[in-house]
């Protein structure tokens, strides 16, 4: 068995693998998308299938692009898109309804009427840290039991699984012999109980969701099956699983209390260490599982911006402003400073700290000579704001956070990085290795295969590339955020 780790990191529009060394360098990737579907407004799916087999196609693609063989590999890490949901017949194998995905919003309504009960709101939050929000999968299995023809019938006969995307990876890999799933996962469902680590048998009830539909609950770095030996040639145990966010926090090393990672994918995500005591929020921001090791929880605040590199995408595919999202950072460089023009991408609603479903998006302060570079500004600027609104309330929280390490695809965008510095008014820094999702995944199942002995291992292997230090006065930064606060004003719903 060789020192090598394959990641799996199942994204919302891509799938990919990694190769990493056993000193946490990249051998090789390969990437696959798929396609985004949108049956109603509000509405996002993703065809299982399809999932399944992008992540088969770059697992067998990884392989060909270097010289790692499978035998050179000790174990293997998944890393998943979170809250997205899965419902599937535990006999065949097939889906019962198509992945819904966490951004879609069409159980607005049911929260609406779980939220008549505040006693049970407030219990909501208690156990699982979170907010009634569309967003977690509890609502999303009730509507697929209440809405798939024949689906309350069999869940309530235990023939029905649900997973989020790790464990229906996982179920798959090891030929349906293993329904797991891990903590930080576990804890994004709204269905779990984040200080004594189970499944919430009131929230079940509440929700109406059979307990046998759900998967077992691991740590980050455990046993969670092995790979069926047809699919890539070799069997491989899978010993590192963990959500999307919570493997970014690992990979960029985010170990000790105060530290912080945002990391710029589809949406933006800024997970904020608290250490081994929850932190309830008084600003709607998320109590969350940042890990858990050797049974030893260590907890999260986070907030959630829904739409990153998803504005990007929406300037490129939506309006056609741009042909590639690289053509960004150069069109962001000619627009013109203090232009006074904001984008605010709430299409699918705003995130934390406003959590309001119903808000939809805008493009303010235009002007006769307002061009395609300041829009396309405006929209990478958004996503810096609203980046600074989640460092406020966790300011207000009293966890301010003493770093900011950031990763994902935007982060690669220095113009970008540089206006982020200079809205937060602090230092951004800025990995060589900036896959820190599928990192983390490779770390955690490097520990449990022995790779890497202990965390201080993992701190060993984390280096800095880049670091990006405010340029704006305290006057000029509060003077643009205002503007930002002004235009999210505009387009609030509640």
């Amino acid at each position: 068995m060789g020192q090598h780790i394959l990641a799996i990191d199942q994204g919302t529009t891509s799938s990919r693998s990694i190769i990493f060394s056993p000193k946490g360098s990249i051998d090789a990737i390969a990437q696959q998308e798929f396609s985004q579907k949108y049956p109603k407004d509000g509405w996002v799916e993703h065809d299982p299938e399809e999932i399944w087999e992008s992540v088969v196609s770059t697992l067998k693609e990884v392989f060909n692009k270097c010289s790692v063989a499978p035998s050179d590999i000790a174990a293997v890490g998944i890393t998943n898109q979170r809250e997205t949901t899965l419902v599937w017949d535990k006999h065949s194998g097939k889906p019962v309804y198509n992945a819904i995905v966490w951004q879609d919003r069409r159980t607005a309504q049911y929260c609406r009427d779980f939220s008549e009960d505040e006693a049970f709101v407030s219990y909501i939050t208690e156990a699982t840290g979170l907010l009634l929000d569309p967003y977690f999968s509890a609502t999303k299995i009730a509507w697929i039991l209440d809405n798939v023809e024949g689906a309350r019938e069999k869940a309530e006969n235990g023939d029905l699984l649900f997973g989020t995307v790790d464990s229906y990876l996982i179920w798959r890999l090891t030929g349906g012999e293993s329904h797991k799933t891990d903590a930080t996962n576990a804890s994004r469902t709204m269905l779990f109980d984040i200080h004594n680590q189970c499944w919430d048998e009131k929230l079940l009830s509440k929700f109406n969701i059979p307990a046998s539909m759900l998967p077992e609950v691991m740590d980050c770095a455990a046993d969670f099956g092995v790979i069926k030996e047809e699919i890539i040639g070799r069997a491989i145990p899978i010993q590192g699983v963990a959500g999307d966010q919570q493997a970014a926090l690992v990979g960029q090393a985010c170990f000790e209390k105060g530290m912080a990672k945002s990391t710029y994918g589809t949406g933006c995500f800024m997970i904020l260490n608290t250490g081994d005591a929850p932190l309830q929020s008084k600003n709607r921001l998320l109590t969350t599982v940042g890990y858990r090791l050797n049974g030893k929880t260590t907890y999260a605040l986070e907030g959630s911006i829904f739409m990153a590199g998803a504005t990007v995408q929406w300037l490129r595919d939506g309006l056609k402003l741009i042909d590639d999202a690289a053509e960004s950072e150069a069109l962001a460089q000619r627009a013109r400073e203090d232009n006074g023009v904001f984008l605010v991408p709430a299409f699918t609603g705003l995130g934390a700290p406003y959590w309001d479903p119903d808000a939809r998006g805008a493009i303010l302060g235009l002007t006769r000579d307002t061009g395609i570079s300041e829009i396309v500004a405006a929209g990478l600027q958004s996503v810096c704001y609203q980046t600074k609104d989640l460092q406020k309330a966790m300011e207000s929280d009293g966890a301010r956070p003493t770093t900011i390490r950031v990763d994902g695809g935007m982060s690669r965008n220095d113009w970008v990085m540089g206006f982020l510095s200079d809205i937060l008014g602090a230092e951004v820094e800025r990995p060589e290795i900036t896959e820190t999702t599928a990192l983390g995944a490779a770390f955690l199942a490097g520990l449990q295969a022995g790779v890497f002995n202990s965390i201080d291992d993992l701190t060993h292997c984390w280096k800095s590339d880049s670091v990006f230090t405010p340029r704006l006065t305290k006057q000029e930064r509060d003077q643009a955020y205002d503007g930002w606060k002004s235009a999210v004003a505009r387009i609030r719903c509640s």
